[in-house]
């Protein structure tokens, strides 16, 4: 498996793991699959800050990582929020921790200086992984988020590069 910077003809293979977990996990709190012109700009706001790495094995796109920008407010520059998704085939496989030390390792590099993470509860698997990279518990916002019918508590991690 080789980890790398996204390219713009990853994109369709980035939005279609992402779609996946729309439609079918409360990763994340998005409820309406994205579309390709909607990942491309999601892409193209992407600068040398704020990388995408992609997970590719035997000539495919099996999972992505991206570094996003907290806030568009100036205090919040090397501050990033983490998101980190792979195909619904390759989980459980030891791709997610690759992707994780690529890009908290590429965010250092670029400058920045936290990382912070939105894990829904129950997402017991992504929370180890967290905590197993020196991620730190700092709050649960309450019932902030509803999926499948279900008011859901989201969990805040952080870490310090």
């Amino acid at each position: 498996m080789n980890v790398r910077r996204a390219a713009k003809q990853d994109v369709a293979a980035i939005v279609e793991i992402y779609n996946e977990a729309v439609l079918n996990t409360v990763a994340t709190f998005d409820t309406v699959p994205r579309t390709l012109e909607q990942q491309e700009a999601w892409f193209d706001a992407h600068g040398e800050r704020h990388p995408i790495l992609v997970a590719e094995l035997d000539g495919a796109v099996v999972g992505w990582a991206s570094l996003n920008p907290y806030s568009d407010r100036l205090a919040y520059e090397r501050t990033a929020e983490l998101s980190l998704y792979i195909h619904s085939s390759h989980r459980g496989q030891g791709i997610g921790q690759q992707l994780m030390t690529a890009v908290l390792e590429t965010g250092k590099a670029a400058g920045l200086h936290t990382v912070l993470s939105r894990i829904t509860e129950g997402n017991a698997s992504s929370i180890y992984m967290h905590e197993k990279y020196g991620f730190a518990h700092v709050g649960v916002m309450k019932e902030v988020g509803t999926k499948f019918d279900r008011l859901l508590d989201v969990i805040m991690m952080q870490k310090m590069l």
